[in-house]
């Protein structure tokens, strides 16, 4: 049985204002279950981050949070700099996860996906996104990997994804993100009663 309503939190690791990540989101939000409540965060807002505010966090840190928590699924997709995700991304990600007694991400379900205008498509910057998220308690769906090569050539003057191979590959991801999701409140059910 599908669940309806679900609640899903997407995160562009890119501040560009034409940013290929934020659309490969948007693209994916339109393939969630009818119903489902989506909504992209723009981490431009957080400042760097400094331990000696990690337990009282500005606001869009305790704002992000909230909402990673209020989350049945979060989508993360990341441009790959210097062989790695974004330093922004990096950023939210260290705000988000301190104090450790705090994380949002344990047991949340993460799709990653990554976009770049070259022909490595953001690889590296998944798999070391993978590494910490993992390292977090997060759920990463394992595959498909959506890793969007010459992003600036797969869509269209409005923003669809227009590359068919890409396109079943994100429809995919989703899939499987929405199969855990269910899995685990379901799991989460059955922890109630015992």
């Amino acid at each position: 049985m599908m669940f309806r309503g679900l609640n899903v939190l997407g995160i562009p690791g890119s501040l560009r204002k034409g940013s290929y990540n934020r659309l490969l989101i948007e693209n994916a939000f339109m393939m969630l279950p009818e119903g489902s409540n989506a909504i992209m965060y723009d981490i431009s807002a957080i400042p760097l981050f400094n331990q000696d505010l990690e337990k009282d966090p500005p606001e869009s840190v305790r704002e992000l949070k909230e909402k990673i928590r209020a989350s049945d699924i979060v989508l993360i997709s990341t441009p790959e700099y210097n062989h790695s995700y974004s330093g922004v991304l990096k950023n939210a990600i260290d705000w988000i996860s301190r104090p450790s007694t705090e994380n949002p991400f344990v047991s949340k379900v993460v799709a990653i996906f990554s976009a770049s205008t070259g022909s490595v498509g953001g690889s590296r910057a998944q798999e070391h996104l993978r590494v910490v998220l993992n390292a977090l308690g997060a759920l990463v769906v394992p595959r498909p990997e959506v890793i969007l090569v010459n992003a600036d050539k797969k869509f269209s003057s409005e923003g669809k994804l227009n590359d068919p191979v890409a396109t079943e590959l994100v429809r995919q991801l989703i899939k499987e993100a929405v199969k855990l999701a269910i899995a685990v409140k379901e799991a989460d059910k059955a922890l109630q009663i015992i």
